[in-house]
């Protein structure tokens, strides 16, 4: 996985690192003369009619205007996203917004009607779940329930090597949360992102890109307004990403797979989407 200078913004990272695939169309929208500022970001929100999950239009602004309300409630109340300008962080999370609009907004949506269940001062666990979902997801899509179902019993080696072949032609693994993405620039072993079981058609990993990813955003954004769907952290299971399939060089010898102090063995009990 190639890591390009921490003030580099070109297409190079998103042509290099197929983790970075999903944000591609996105990013190249907005061009790479420059670094994208909020006014070049909040165009293309508006062209691509974004909306917070209460339905506001969503916009970035500056921290520091206007913080009377929480984060989420004055998204979802305003469509007003805090944004620091020059943060590889937050930039991500604007690509996410862009590319998975309707998963974002009932991500949102979800975090609102949380609180207003929650008892003052005592944070709930599915809202730690979503928090969770919107740093360090990763949407696993998959045709094969049993390799889903490797993931579930932290099968590492079985899952990434032997059946190898079968993940790259009937698995795919889309990087949804932001804070991942950052830490993406410069992979570590140990890096862990939390995985959304979703079991569908063979006919989604023939699609284009961008209809591939709208699929994706709207079956993530059905099971977000499922009250009964991710409602505790345990409930998005670890998956080691360095593991996937070409995503770093190392990985192409069966020894990378040995590593059992990142590659751990354990048992999760996560359901897939159907």
């Amino acid at each position: 996985m190639h890591t390009p200078a921490a003030s580099t913004w070109t297409t190079e990272i998103f042509d290099s690192s197929p983790a970075f695939e999903a944000l591609g169309p996105a990013a190249r929208r907005l061009g790479f003369s420059e670094w994208p500022g909020i006014e070049r970001l909040n165009g293309a929100f508006a062209s691509a009619g974004i909306a917070s999950g209460g339905g506001c239009p969503a916009r970035l602004v500056a921290p520091g205007t206007d913080p009377a309300a929480a984060y989420e409630e004055r998204a979802f109340g305003t469509g007003e996203i805090l944004h620091r300008q020059h943060d590889w962080h937050d930039l991500f999370n604007a690509l996410v917004w862009l590319t998975f609009p309707r998963a974002k907004a009932a991500l949102n949506a979800r975090h609102v009607k949380e609180l207003e269940q929650e008892i003052p001062g005592q944070r709930g666990r599915v809202r730690d779940a979503l928090t969770l979902l919107d740093e360090d997801g990763v949407l696993v899509a998959s045709s094969d329930w049993e390799l889903l179902a490797l993931i579930r019993q932290f099968r590492w080696k079985q899952l990434f090597w032997v059946r190898r072949a079968d993940v790259k032609a009937r698995m795919r693994f889309v990087i949804f949360g932001h804070g991942l993405y950052a830490k993406a620039r410069a992979p570590f072993l140990g890096m862990t992102g939390r995985a959304v079981l979703m079991l569908t058609d063979t006919k989604v990993f023939e699609m284009p890109l961008t209809e591939r990813l709208a699929v994706l955003d709207t079956k993530l954004a059905e099971m977000l307004e499922a009250p009964d769907v991710i409602r505790t952290p345990p409930d998005l299971s670890p998956v080691p990403i360095l593991g996937v399939p070409e995503w770093v060089a190392a990985n192409r010898d069966e020894a990378f797979y040995d590593n059992v102090d990142y590659f751990r063995p354990g048992r999760a009990q996560v359901s897939a989407s159907k």
